[in-house]
């Protein structure tokens, strides 16, 4: 009983295309996923040589832009509503942390407006974005 080539005996080649398949799909989900993984809006954040490494995934996101329009998460909001709004997401869960992402291109005054409404509405941790500068 040999082993030579018959044309009912098992192929020894690797097929791979089917490898193939599932890395391209894989690949194509995760570049769809990772624009929808930012949280906020989109704003040029001030840069500083140290940051806070703790992120956590149930952080509120305030976003402030360049010309002033303010965002809890995706949702405009105004400066009256921004404590109201706020209040809301913080009574679903008080320990909520609230990270303020400012442009800028912005005055101290303004971000400082929001973080106290941010503590106003019950805000126990206020935190600011800022991009990291590498060294």
């Amino acid at each position: 009983m040999a082993f030579g080539s018959s044309s009912r005996g098992l192929k020894g080649d690797i097929n791979v295309t089917p490898l193939v398949d599932v890395v391209l799909v894989l690949l194509i989900i995760f570049m769809v996923v990772t624009p929808l993984l930012q949280r906020g809006k989109d704003v040029h954040l001030p840069r500083a040589n140290t940051s806070d490494d703790q992120k956590k995934p149930d952080t509120l996101v305030i976003s402030i832009l360049a010309n002033r329009q303010l965002y809890v998460e995706a949702t405009l909001v105004n400066k009256q509503s921004l404590r109201e709004r706020v209040h809301d997401s913080l009574r679903r869960s008080p320990d909520r942390k609230v990270l303020v992402k400012g442009d800028e291109t912005l005055n101290v005054r303004d971000v400082r407006e929001v973080m106290a409404e941010a503590k106003a509405a019950g805000a126990t941790s206020v935190s600011l974005a800022v991009q990291q500068v590498k060294r």
